[in-house]
């Protein structure tokens, strides 16, 4: 018997994948069918039709699904129907910084209304020190008279939004 995925802790890491064009939920699907913990940060928006406007899910991070490997475990993963390539630098695969997925991670559960953000490297970086996201590290804007809070993941070269109150924050 080979060793499975959970029997080696120290070099599980999360990686990003490059999926194809809308295949982030069926990769998804069959990542989680083969025991391989994935995630699919995903927010809601309004969409219209010539006939309709309907809600609608929307991956985050269009064209990436996040899993939890090890490097040895890479084979299954590319070998699953949808995947094109794991993200990271000259061919190399470079794991994804557990402190930003985890930012990202309690965005989206907090239900704030997250939104993707153009990806950003200058402006103030805060902390959240209250409410929902307490904690979270990011990057404060003001938009529209209302605050967003922007967190990005930075081998991505993507980021996230979400209002705030800019009374929670306070600079780095």
């Amino acid at each position: 018997m080979g060793k499975t995925i959970e029997t080696v802790p120290s070099s599980v890491r999360w990686f990003g994948l490059r999926v194809r064009s809308n295949f982030e939920h069926q990769v998804s699907r069959l990542l989680h069918a083969k025991g391989i913990e994935e995630y699919v940060p995903a927010y809601r928006t309004r969409r219209a039709w010539s006939d309709r406007v309907r809600e609608i899910e929307l991956p985050l991070f269009p064209g990436y699904v996040f899993c939890h490997i090890s490097l040895e475990a890479r084979t299954a993963v590319l070998a699953t129907t949808g995947v094109v390539g794991l993200a990271g630098h000259q061919n190399q695969p470079v794991p994804i910084d557990d402190s930003e997925l985890a930012a990202v991670r309690r965005m989206v559960e907090s239900q704030s209304g997250v939104e993707p953000w153009p990806f950003l490297r200058a402006g103030q970086r805060v902390r959240v020190r209250r409410g929902p996201l307490a904690g979270v590290e990011g990057i404060l804007l003001r938009t529209k008279g209302a605050c967003r809070l922007v967190v990005s993941i930075t081998l991505l070269g993507r980021s996230v939004a979400s209002e705030i109150d800019a009374a929670y924050v306070r600079p780095l």
